[in-house]
């Protein structure tokens, strides 16, 4: 058998072909390997590229590690994907070339593609929604965001799921693709609001001059100024509360840090409205009668002692006098 195939190798006739294989077939596969690799070549220039933009988008209060690691997941994503695909392309025209018949795998391929979209949708839908979340740099881990309503530390971001640890403890687990709403609190920068109310009776100029007093001082802070990125903005006289006058202002802070200088800020000005006799309402009622409800004088007469109303011993009647809102009625009389 050996020698049968090497007599067949070695006819005159069989180098012809091989030959002639080489020319046509031969050289079409080895122009098809060049302009894959050249293309593979190209989109990884243009996914580097993205990943420069990307990086020139981040913030400038961003930390260079996590962008690193963002854009490093997203280019090896990238990348993973366009070499799948490009070899899969490849390798079906190659095998057409050496006369393998790819039309039933094609067709397999398809059904398979067809079965695998009907039966893990959800899975895609979470995959797609995970990539685009992240090349879009909507959170990232260490961030606060709130997603659906569920507020927490982002402790965890794959290609499927957000992980979220709420101020609990609780951890809470979010597919990506059923993420309707997210809302980053530490997104480049953070800024903390506070509304301020204070009694009718105080001056709001005087107030606010105290407030922006008190804003520089905390900038002037050697503790906390690294953590401010612009002084107190006082916005003024917001709204006319029940009982208290609202007055609205805001600090502007590095990321994550606006809790921290905004309890600092009402500490502060909790303290020195207290040294200034600056009144902070509480919620209180006052009740007016009103000139139409004059109270009248109302004399009762009754018969004290036991529970049947008369004295064990000799006595006289004892007299009440109740003064009463006009528009109520002594017991057994009508109003």
């Amino acid at each position: 058998m050996i020698q049968n195939f090497i007599s067949y190798v070695t006819e005159p006739e069989f180098a012809r072909s091989l030959l002639n294989w080489f020319l046509t077939s031969g050289l079409r596969i080895l122009l098809i390997i060049v302009v894959t690799f050249v293309i593979l070549k190209i989109i990884y220039r243009l996914i580097n590229g993205l990943e420069s933009r990307i990086a020139a988008r981040s913030g400038a209060f961003d930390s260079a590690l996590e962008t690193g690691r963002r854009l490093t997941t997203i280019t090896n994503l990238l990348k993973s994907l366009v070499f799948i695909i490009l070899f899969a392309i490849a390798a079906m025209i190659v095998l057409r070339e050496i006369g393998v018949d790819i039309a039933p795998i094609i067709a397999g391929a398809g059904i398979m593609g067809l079965a695998v979209s009907f039966g893990a949708q959800n899975l895609v839908r979470d995959i797609i929604s995970g990539f685009f979340m992240i090349m879009e740099d909507q959170v990232r881990v260490g961030d606060v965001a709130v997603v659906n309503g569920t507020g927490g530390t982002v402790e965890e971001i794959n290609f499927r799921t957000i992980v979220l640890r709420d101020l609990e403890g609780t951890v809470h687990v979010f597919p990506n693709g059923a993420i309707t709403a997210l809302s980053n609190k530490s997104k480049g920068w953070s800024r903390y609001v506070i509304d301020m109310g204070v009694a009718y009776k105080e001056n709001v100029d005087r107030v606010m001059e105290v407030m922006k007093e008190l804003g520089k001082e905390l900038s002037d802070d050697p503790d906390f100024s690294p953590l401010i990125l612009e002084p107190l903005e006082v916005l003024g006289v917001d709204s006319f509360g029940a009982s208290e006058v609202v007055i609205k202002c805001m600090i502007k802070t590095r990321p994550l840090k606006q809790w921290e200088v905004g309890r600092e800020l009402r500490r502060r000005i909790k303290n020195r409205f207290d040294e200034l006799g600056i009144e902070i309402p509480f919620p209180h009622m006052s009740v007016y009668w009103g000139e139409a409800s004059k109270p009248f004088e109302l004399e009762m007469a009754g018969i004290g002692g036991g529970p049947g109303g008369r004295k064990e011993g000799p006595g006289k009647d004892e007299e009440e006098s109740l003064r009463v809102p006009s528009g109520f009625a002594a017991p057994g009389q009508d109003a």
